[in-house]
């Protein structure tokens, strides 16, 4: 185990925050950070009632860890991604009644060349003699129309206190289906555990794939959090610029790509949001781009100053980034420079906060924290 102790201060990471007035830098981060294990482009990680965890990798392997070290198996009978681009396996998510049905949700890529699409599937995890194996599974929710490129997926996947289940879908880079109804693209999606469609959906009448839709307006929501006063929140990569942490309410339109505060990448303009323009704004934003790969709101007792708070892995800001929550209102607080893209930032079970770092043998960090002068 490899110790890395945050001696030095860890500035604020300011064009993360977007703050471009000068201001001094934070003395340092109250937590340390130890490396625990390594995984190959790993994506998602869930903890299990015993403390082990399930961790994604892109390429489509799903381990099941020790929870301790090293010591990691690999789960059998996991379905084969489309794998390259932004596309993979992707989010691991357990039943609210895993610890006694065993049943475990992923999403990954399907599809050909020309056809791609993200999926959710339901799955019993079964171990047997030291092996694993996932068995019995079946699809409860897909992307349509699946289309071209290797891009904006989302599939992000979110069980709410209502016993529902929430997914991510991202408008796959392609703008107009984020505000089409017939499609399920550019929206955060509500179904049944087992991917039938709720009758109290605000679409529910239309039919379809629009029954599915729970909000609309999204461009690439790679973040999707309960919070514990049960307000559901996303975080998404916006245009240049514009990178979104929101609210989620029942039928609400958040605009892309007719309103955004980024910009094309080709430079052309996108109008801003605006009080009057009848969509659903951010709570916070940030530009320069952060790229949030992830999004937590902690519940934990080892960070008692941050409960409730929001926790976004930034990819291309490299940093930890913290959101004060409270209630329906946002305000950016601290963002510590990783020096690392930080695909997933997960709560285990004794409160400390975990990362899951981007890319080939990336690193998973736990941080806890540290002891206050008078604890010495």
């Amino acid at each position: 185990m490899h110790r890395i102790t945050l001696a030095i201060a860890l500035p604020l990471l300011l064009s993360a925050c977007g703050n471009s007035d000068a201001r001094k830098l934070e003395a340092g981060a109250p937590f340390t950070m130890t490396e625990i294990a390594r995984f190959d482009e790993p994506w998602a990680m869930v903890f299990l009632p015993d403390g082990r965890a399930l961790v994604t990798e892109k390429a489509g392997e799903l381990i099941l860890w020790s929870g301790k070290g090293p010591t990691k198996v690999s789960v059998s009978g996991t379905p084969k991604p489309v794998y390259g681009g932004q596309g993979g396996l992707g989010d691991v998510i357990l039943h609210p009644q895993f610890a006694t049905n065993g049943i475990i949700y992923l999403s990954w890529i399907e599809g050909e060349r020309g056809g791609l699409g993200a999926v959710v599937g339901r799955a019993k995890l079964v171990e047997e003699g030291g092996a694993a194996r996932i068995e019995d599974i079946s699809i409860v929710w897909r992307q349509a129309p699946k289309v071209s490129g290797r891009g904006h997926f989302g599939h992000r996947i979110a069980f709410g206190p209502d016993g529902m289940l929430y997914i991510s879908s991202g408008e796959r880079q392609k703008f107009d289906p984020a505000q089409d109804m017939s499609v399920n693209l550019g929206k955060v999606i509500r179904l049944k555990d087992d991917g039938s469609i709720p009758s109290d959906n605000p679409f529910h009448a239309k039919g379809g794939v629009t029954a599915q839709i729970w909000s609309l307006g999204h461009r690439n929501p790679l973040g999707l959090a309960f919070a514990p006063d049960g307000t559901l929140w996303d975080s998404e990569m916006g245009p240049a610029g514009g990178d979104e942490l929101n609210l989620v309410k029942r039928a609400a339109n958040y605009g892309y790509p007719k309103v955004s505060n980024g910009s094309h990448y080709d430079g052309r303009d996108i109008p801003d949001h605006s009080p009057a323009d009848g969509f659903a704004a951010p709570k916070a934003w940030w530009n320069p781009s952060i790229s949030p790969g992830s999004l937590m709101i902690y519940s934990g007792s080892m960070f008692p100053q941050w409960k409730g708070d929001a926790f976004i892995g930034a990819l291309s800001g490299a940093a930890l980034i913290r959101v004060d929550l409270n209630g329906e209102n946002a305000a950016k607080a601290d963002a510590w420079d990783m020096e690392m893209r930080v695909r997933e930032v997960e709560q285990g079970p004794d409160g400390a906060i975990w990362l899951l770092e981007d890319g080939d043998n990336g690193r998973l960090l736990r941080l806890t924290a540290k002891a206050s002068p008078a604890d010495k």
